[in-house]
């Protein structure tokens, strides 16, 4: 039988796991092999699935694709704005950027591991600072509401 476009070839336990651990798998490959063309595949996976993919899938492809746009952006542009205030020339830019770049790139590499545990785990997980909110059940807060439990009451 032919493996359709959403299919891997795993058994998932909850639905859109399998999509989830590929979204962290080319978040990492992002930022440890390939770095442009992975994220290309995962933007395309994005849009891809972003309105289809089970709420796990999706939770997991938003927040790889927006914290790799954050991650790229905090290391490229601080990395060039430390370079432009030191020069080239002077030794503590090289020692500031050095550090910078590997306390960054280390943080979201290590974060992405985790991320890879808590999707192969089918669970859901966010970004500390800078990964988007993940989104209530409307089950959750409508039983929150009737409950009372609302900041009206």
């Amino acid at each position: 039988m032919p493996l359709s476009d959403d299919d891997f070839g795993f058994e998932e336990e909850k639905a859109g796991q399998n999509l989830a651990v590929l979204a962290e798998a080319l978040y990492l490959i992002n930022l440890l092999l390939l770095p442009g063309l992975a994220f290309l595949i995962l933007a395309g996976l994005w849009f891809k699935f972003r309105d289809s993919a089970p709420l796990l899938a999706r939770q997991h492809l938003r927040q790889t694709t927006f914290v790799s746009l954050i991650g790229g952006l905090l290391i490229v542009v601080l990395s060039g704005l430390i370079l432009g205030l030191g020069g080239l020339h002077w030794e503590w830019t090289w020692v500031t950027l050095i550090l910078y770049f590997t306390c960054i790139h280390s943080t979201l590499v290590l974060f992405g591991m985790y991320a890879l545990i808590k999707a192969m785990n089918g669970q859901m997980w966010r970004f500390p600072i800078i990964g988007p909110a993940i989104p209530q059940p409307k089950s959750a807060s409508f039983a929150a509401q009737s409950s009372g439990k609302n900041a009206q009451n």
